[in-house]
């Protein structure tokens, strides 16, 4: 960052708040890096590199929010950088068509659109064909395993009501994730009413508490493909 944006005034108070906070701020030099992607790259070459998009666009939003509250980075990063990821990802696939018409911006990777016989050009249509489908749900299945090793979140998390929240954005993943498995993000709606939402979302969120309640905190996995 040069001299100009360091002085800029929301520069100076971020960096006045964290360290007052003793928070570091090399979240937000991580969420810089990821605004100059979405300027200057419009496509991904696979899975790697979309998950490093995601280490720069997602995981720092996490981590900030848990450093925030506390909580132990080497305990609760690996499952937080799981569960970013994924939820990045899924808002790709939502709006996989849009991203395309209105940005030219493509993050389904490369070699999984070629592996399955599938192009760029045919997120423009009203439909996915099935190339693109089968595109889709490839990328959708990566996003389940990451959901699979993210679900130990919340029981990882020291403050009660963080807890709560990771459990109703935990569930809600894993709902969109099995919305996605079926539907067509080009021609279907994935989401649900505000009522269908806000009632999965408070069953993640009692279950967090309940297993807070009846067993021990989970122990942090090690998540293969994230950095701690």
């Amino acid at each position: 960052m040069g001299k100009t944006e360091a002085d800029a005034p929301v520069a100076r108070r971020l960096r006045d708040t964290c360290r007052a906070r003793g928070l570091d701020p090399q979240h937000a030099r991580d969420l810089i890096v990821a605004f100059k992607r979405d300027v200057t790259q419009l496509r991904y070459r696979d899975w790697d590199d979309l998950i490093d998009y995601c280490r720069y666009s997602a995981m720092p939003v996490g981590r900030f929010v848990c450093d925030v509250h506390g909580e132990d980075p080497g305990r609760v990063w690996a499952a937080n950088d799981a569960l970013c990821a994924a939820l990045q990802i899924i808002n790709h696939l939502q709006d996989c068509g849009k991203d395309y018409r209105d940005l030219d911006r493509v993050y389904l990777p490369q070699d999984t659109l070629a592996a399955h016989g599938a192009a760029v050009e045919m997120l423009a249509q009203e439909k996915a064909p099935p190339p693109l489908r089968a595109t889709i749900r490839d990328v959708n299945q990566r996003t389940a395993r990451l959901l699979v090793q993210s679900r130990c979140f919340a029981d990882l998390i020291d403050d009660a009501r963080l807890a709560m929240e990771v459990g109703a954005i935990q569930t809600l993943a894993e709902h969109l994730v099995a919305r996605l498995a079926i539907a067509d993000p080009l021609g279907d709606k994935v989401h649900d009413g505000k009522l269908g939402f806000a009632a999965k979302g408070a069953i993640g969120a009692i279950g967090a508490l309940l297993r807070r309640i009846l067993r021990p905190r989970a122990v942090s996995p090690a998540i293969p493909g994230t950095r701690q």
